[in-house]
């Protein structure tokens, strides 16, 4: 049974033990590694290129989906690689580092969700022919490139209060709210600030794409050969969206879509999109949460105070408060939590998930007014008390919180893709295949 079709496939990068396809010889008959492009100070290997073509061989062949020619998804995939290397030589410059604490952590809920123990991972992915060494730097990989999108795309991306305020009115008692969808795309994209004859150019192409489509051609060997979203590679699927959450350019449009259907072409800053709806499920809004109101001190070990130290003044608080010393004066006198100290330790009503696990764990364990032995998490050492518990209804919160991901999402994607092609467009490339 192959185990690794378990793991996500943002993260299920098979490495073949085949040779590569392009592996070179030296004078002395050994082989010797070969460059594909040359990327501003730094090179795309062909090993790198190699491989990756051939897991993109592997999962189309397991999924029966059609590729393009093998010169195009050597383009295709070459180009993927080369913007990967100039993001990741951003990232670098920028000093975003993945720690081996925050990659084992990472690895760990993967192998977790997909029922495995963290320790079983090396020997589970050899079984697939899968090097661990390998798979953890694809891993890191991908942790940096997510932070580096964070950085220069999402958290610059603005929601204003009138933009969620429309957005909630444009959401009630809208169908597309109630529902989860499963979309894939394709992408024909248009250089930043493009002419009318460039865009003339993409949207002969996108109205090609869509009428082979609806003549019954294969939407994702279409999207493998033409788009140039980030997930043209996986036949561009997008996976299941929220209908709140969607894209603002498709929310309208999928609204009127049933399973199976195809959109026509969407104009867009970024280009032509076509979307395709695979599935669709309804879903309930109604959401409560237990919500829980706690109040805390906070002592922190730093190079004057020990841990032994930062311990025993939580232990004398505790002797204090027993004493009859009121919980909130002593929080404002000895507390390190910027965000309670001046309100007494106390949090406000908070959700769960909010806190770190350790922290977490206590609060939900704890007697309401019954103040905690003194307890280690990673920001330091901390007593608390559990005020009150309540079941919440946050539907409107969630729908307001949705929308803000919703207006960020629908802007994120052209954002997303003109950051991709601004820095590619900055770049020294040479191509040597």
């Amino acid at each position: 049974m192959n185990k690794f079709k378990y793991l996500p496939v943002s993260v299920a990068l098979i490495l073949l033990t085949t040779a590569p396809l392009a592996e070179e010889l030296s004078e002395t008959g050994v082989f010797v590694d070969g460059v594909a492009a040359i990327v501003n100070e730094g090179v795309v290997l062909k090993s790198e290129l190699n491989r990756q073509q051939d897991l993109i061989i592997m999962r189309a062949t397991e999924q029966g989906m059609q590729l393009p020619p093998a010169h195009i998804l050597r383009e295709q995939v070459l180009e993927r690689l080369i913007n990967e290397e100039i993001q990741m030589q951003r990232a670098s410059r920028i000093g975003i580092q993945i720690s081996d604490q925050m990659l084992n952590t990472a690895i760990a809920q993967i192998a977790e969700n997909a029922g495995f123990k963290f320790e079983d991972m090396p020997t589970i992915l050899a079984q697939d022919n899968v090097e661990y060494a390998e798979y953890r730097r694809d891993m890191r990989k991908q942790m940096i490139l997510e932070q580096l999108k964070r950085i220069d795309v999402v958290n610059r991306i603005s929601v204003t209060p009138r933009e969620i305020e429309q957005c909630v009115a444009d959401l009630e008692d809208n169908a597309v709210v109630n529902s989860n969808f499963n979309l894939s795309h394709i992408l024909i994209s248009v250089p930043a600030s493009a002419t009318n004859d460039q865009f003339a150019e993409a949207e002969a192409e996108a109205n090609d794409v869509y009428e082979q489509l609806i003549a019954g051609a294969d939407f994702n060997a279409l999207a493998i050969r033409h788009s140039d979203g980030e997930t043209a590679l996986q036949g561009g699927s997008l996976g299941w969206r929220p209908g709140d959450q969607l894209p603002t350019l498709f929310f309208d449009i999928v609204g009127e879509m049933l399973a199976g259907d195809v959109s026509e072409p969407i104009r867009a800053v970024s280009g032509y999109h076509i979307v395709k709806v695979n599935e669709i499920q309804g879903v309930n809004q109604k959401s409560e949460v237990e919500q829980t109101r706690i109040r805390h001190i906070l002592v922190t070990p730093d190079q004057i105070i020990d841990e032994e130290t930062a311990k025993q003044r939580l232990e004398d608080a505790l002797e204090r408060i027993g004493g009859g010393e009121d919980f909130g004066e002593v929080a404002k006198l000895l507390s390190d939590d910027p965000g309670s100290a001046n309100n007494g330790g106390e949090m406000g009503w908070t959700n769960p998930g909010e806190f770190v696990p350790e922290f977490e764990e206590i609060a939900n364990n704890a007697e309401i007014g019954v103040i905690s032995e003194p307890f280690r998490s990673r920001f330091g050492w901390h007593i608390l008390e559990v005020l009150e518990r309540r079941i919440y209804d946050n539907t409107e919160d969630l729908k307001e919180s949705n929308c803000v991901q919703r207006v960020r999402n629908g802007k994120m994607n052209s954002e997303t893709e003109l950051w991709t092609r601004r820095i590619r467009d900055e770049a020294f490339v040479e191509t040597r295949i």
